[in-house]
């Protein structure tokens, strides 16, 4: 998609479009084609992305795109640069490191409390998220392991399961879309995605068996494979743009 700058961030953005429901309803379609769009690498890490263009590929006016694209900013999956424009995140190695460092040690604290406090019935939503993803064509062929967002994540179901607002609030909200992005893009690889449904099982079993410490010990070897595979093929990309 090739999109030409329009000087957005110079622009009166104090628009009372958005304060119209249908407007509303508008924006958050875009923003969940951008943001998709952006984690599938459809609009690639460090591309220019501008309101000509984007209005006219989604065929919006100004006011909901900029809503739009204000919440993907909020999400970090933007970054606007001064007398540049809106680009697509792309974070440094060191970024990337200090993500990863983050969420092995927030999710496996994730998993030890969803151990502790997951209901029944939420374990077998878990297990029926597994269930959706084993159909799916990409897992199958062994390509990727491609999970929409949110109640179909299996990582998002695992944090909400953990009943601590404040790593929702990290997990679900604050990072999430961030995380959410280099987990998919630099995560299909050889058998990876195999190995990790399979890593995804074992971690339900031990929430399942109420085990906290086997649970926050799988989940942290889960992402600490995943931070690896990660980092080898995000090095790999940055040398092929070299």
């Amino acid at each position: 998609m090739t999109l030409f700058d329009s000087g957005l961030e110079n622009q009166d953005t104090t628009s009372t479009e958005t304060s119209h429901p249908e407007v509303r309803t508008l924006a958050e379609r875009v923003f969940h084609q951008l943001q998709d769009a952006i984690v599938r690498g459809e609009l690639a890490p460090g591309s220019k992305i501008t309101e000509p263009g984007l209005s006219k590929t989604y065929g919006i006016s100004r006011g909901p795109l900029r809503e739009a694209m204000r919440r993907l900013e909020a999400h970090r999956l933007i970054q606007r640069v001064p007398h540049v424009g809106a680009r697509v995140v792309q974070l440094s190695m060191k970024e990337l490191l200090e993500l990863f460092d983050v969420r092995e040690a927030l999710e496996s604290m994730a998993a030890r409390l969803a151990a502790e406090n997951m209901s029944a019935e939420e374990i077998a939503g878990l297990r029926e998220v597994l269930a959706v993803h084993e159909r799916q064509a990409d897992l199958r062929r062994g390509e990727a392991y491609y999970q929409r967002e949110g109640d179909l994540d299996f990582h998002y179901r695992i944090v909400q399961g953990s009943h601590n607002n404040m790593l929702m609030t990290l997990l679900c909200d604050d990072l999430y879309y961030l995380v959410r992005l280099y987990r998919t893009q630099f995560s299909a690889s050889g058998s990876r995605p195999q190995l990790a449904f399979v890593e995804h099982h074992r971690i339900v079993d031990a929430i399942e068996a109420g085990d906290a410490e086997l649970a926050e010990f799988l989940m942290r070897r889960h992402v600490s494979a995943s931070r690896a595979n990660v980092v080898d093929r995000y090095a790999a990309a940055l040398e092929q743009q070299a």
